[in-house]
């Protein structure tokens, strides 16, 4: 089972990594090396387009070997600095069991409808929430324009989460992609005994290059191996 955890932290810690750029917001593709308990296990890759009037779709995907697959997907459109989500999609494969989560935005009949895994839920749409992927999209922007939010409301599939994002001051850090002066930020959780501390290298523009994630006995982590503009 451990690489079901692996895959569910590798998810888990999709949701704190950001990809930017100085002055618009531009499709990339990075790499990043995953480690579950101190072990690397698998690399993975986040990578983010640019479709037709100001509509994106943002993609992480990991594997394990044969054994195992997580992918995620978000749609939303960007207009003024601001994420609007569309869609968003989760599916893990694990020794053939499947598990799976949709989320759709109604902004029409301001409603926010979750399917995960044939148990459907539904909640008013407010606040404008974000799903674990595009919130990257948004803080980014955030830190670009000196604006950081108290608060973030993210959507999961049991309803709307306001999580804090904390500034816990700079540190240097080595990656394979080089060593980075950064800010070290912290994404506070409903749950004490998780805890998610991430690293942004402001000369990349506030790109992710180092991700740390705790949950109770488990622990992952993610560094950056490679970037390249699309």
């Amino acid at each position: 089972m451990q690489i079901k955890k692996f895959l569910q932290g590798a998810l888990l810690t999709s949701a704190v990594m950001f990809s930017v750029h100085s002055f618009a917001l531009t499709p990339f593709q990075a790499t990043y090396q995953f480690a579950y308990n101190g072990h690397n296990i698998s690399t993975a890759t986040r990578t983010l387009q640019a479709t037709e009037n100001n509509h994106w779709t943002y993609k992480f995907a990991a594997k394990a070997g044969v054994l195992a697959s997580a992918t995620e997907t978000s749609q939303f459109t960007f207009n003024n600095d601001k994420v609007i989500s569309d869609k968003f999609s989760r599916a893990t494969k694990y020794i053939g069991i499947s598990d799976a989560l949709n989320i759709n935005f109604n902004h029409a009949d301001k409603k926010v409808t979750t399917n995960k895994d044939g148990t459907v839920r539904s909640f008013p749409l407010e606040n404008n929430p974000l799903d674990e992927l595009n919130a990257e999209i948004q803080i980014r922007e955030d830190l670009k324009n000196n604006r950081l939010k108290p608060v973030y409301y993210i959507t999961d599939a049991k309803g709307i989460d306001a999580r804090k994002f904390v500034n816990l001051g700079e540190e240097t850090v080595k990656t394979q992609y080089g060593d980075f002066k950064t800010m070290k930020f912290k994404l506070e959780h409903n749950k004490p005994e998780r805890n998610t501390l991430f690293w942004l290298a402001p000369q990349l523009d506030y790109l992710p290059v180092k991700v740390a994630h705790n949950d109770g006995a488990n622990s992952y982590s993610i560094s950056l191996i490679n970037y390249k503009w699309q």
